[in-house]
This record gives C-alpha cells, sequence and structure tokens, in this order.
C-alpha cells in the first residue's frame, strides 16, 4: 500500500536527504512538504506547504499523512536566542505531534541527540530532553526518536570551522570504544536511510540510539 509521508525540515540537510530517499522509494506516493520557503526538489510526487512553522495549526486541514519526519532542528550557533530556540527545537515537533495525534497519523519521527535529559541544567540539552519526554505523552502508536551523536554531511557543504571538527571527529571515533562507541560520529545519511527503513518496517523501541541507526541504515535499500 501506497503511503503520504510529512517532512519538516526538508531544506536542512538529513531532512534534504531524507526527501530524496523517499522520491526514489516506490512506497511513497506523496511527500508532503512543510516549508516557509519553496525548496528545489522536482517531483510528481512532492506538494509543497508554505507555512510557519511556528504555527502549524493553521494548516491542520492539510497535515494528513501515514507518517511525519521531522527533521526539524537549530543550534546554538545559529539560534542564539534562547526563547526561539526553545519555539523550534521543542515547540515545533510537539506541535506537530499534537496534530499528528488529532488527525489519527500513526508514525512520528524525530531528530534529537545523545546525551538529552529533562533534568540537565544545561539549557540546550534540557531542551531537547523535554522534547522527547512530552512526545512519548502524546502516545502516537509508532514514535521513533532518532539519537545520533555529532552528525556528518556531505563534503560539499561544510560551513567555516566544521572541516576542522570533522577531522577531530574521526580521530576521536577511533579512540572511542567499547562503552564509549555509542558516541561515534553519524552520517546524515545513515539517519536518513534509518528513518526511511522506519517508515515501512518499524522498530521495536521507540528510541533509537548511534548503534540503531547504523544498523537500519544498512537494512535499508531501495
Amino acid at each position: 500500500m501506497s503511503k503520504t509521508a510529512i517532512i519538516l525540515g526538508a531544506t536542512g540537510l538529513t531532512g534534504g536527504l531524507l526527501t530524496e530517499l523517499l522520491i526514489k522509494d516506490p512506497t511513497y506516493s506523496k511527500i508532503k512538504i512543510f516549508t516557509r520557503r519553496p525548496t528545489e526538489f522536482s517531483s510528481p510526487k512532492i506538494e509543497e506547504i508554505l507555512c510557519d512553522l511556528l504555527h502549524l495549526e493553521a494548516v491542520k486541514e492539510d497535515f494528513t499523512a501515514d507518517i511525519i519526519f521531522c527533521c526539524i532542528g537549530t543550534t546554538k550557533a545559529k539560534t542564539p536566542d534562547r526563547d526561539l530556540y526553545h519555539k523550534i527545537d521543542y515547540g515545533i515537533p510537539i506541535a506537530a505531534a499534537q496534530l499528528a495525534k488529532e488527525n489519527n497519523i500513526a508514525t512520528f519521527m524525530v531528530i534529537s541527540s545523545i546525551g538529552t535529559s529533562a533534568k540537565s541544567p544545561f539549557f540546550y540539552v534540557r531542551t531537547k530532553g523535554e522534547m522527547e519526554r512530552d512526545l512519548l505523552k502524546i502516545e502516537i502508536p509508532h514514535t521513533y526518536i532518532m539519537k545520533p551523536a555529532f552528525i556528518n554531511g556531505r563534503p560539499d557543504e561544510d560551513r567555516k570551522g566544521e572541516k576542522t571538527l570533522k577531522l577531530l571527529m574521526r580521530v576521536m571515533d577511533f579512540f572511542m570504544v567499547g562503552p564509549l562507541k555509542k558516541y561515534h560520529s553519524t552520517q546524515a545519511m545513515q539517519i536518513a536511510k534509518a528513518m526511511a527503513y522506519l517508515g515501512i518496517h518499524g522498530y521495536q523501541d521507540s528510541t533509537i540510539g548511534n548503534a540503531q541507526i547504523k544498523e537500519l541504515s544498512n537494512a535499508y535499500s531501495v
């Protein structure tokens, strides 16, 4: 049976890679992209809904699908204002999940991060932890929280300073063995493939760590 997917964050790295995968995947007949600006994706599967992602309730009638992929996320560097950061990293996923519940969408995925905690004294870690906690309270039947460590992307999309960080992560990855292996850096494509796999096959756990992301990524094929 063909599926309709909603993607939030299709203009970002992981969301963009996921969109490219779903365009090629015959499982999906329609891909709804909710975005504040037009994208460059070209496919008869794509339907763009231009909107303010901070006010998703305004497009509730369009928010219908079989599955939601929430790839929304920002960083301290991009969004230094804490109030806006909270509205993006907490507010958008929770609002989307609430609409999913109201519209009987049974599968919801979101990208978070390793090491999050709703009880953390650190704002950025706590924000994602609170999002995860409150997302699970909404009780969407199939909820998956992706928890990668540092995310590596395409080599041609390096921002200033990231090449050095990525080289450092490669060195650190070499020494991360045993219990530290869960902190290995993760390729954005691995996350995208793991999410695409989950959309078809599901998984027994709601929390998807680095090891599971790599396992599911390797299992995905179109």
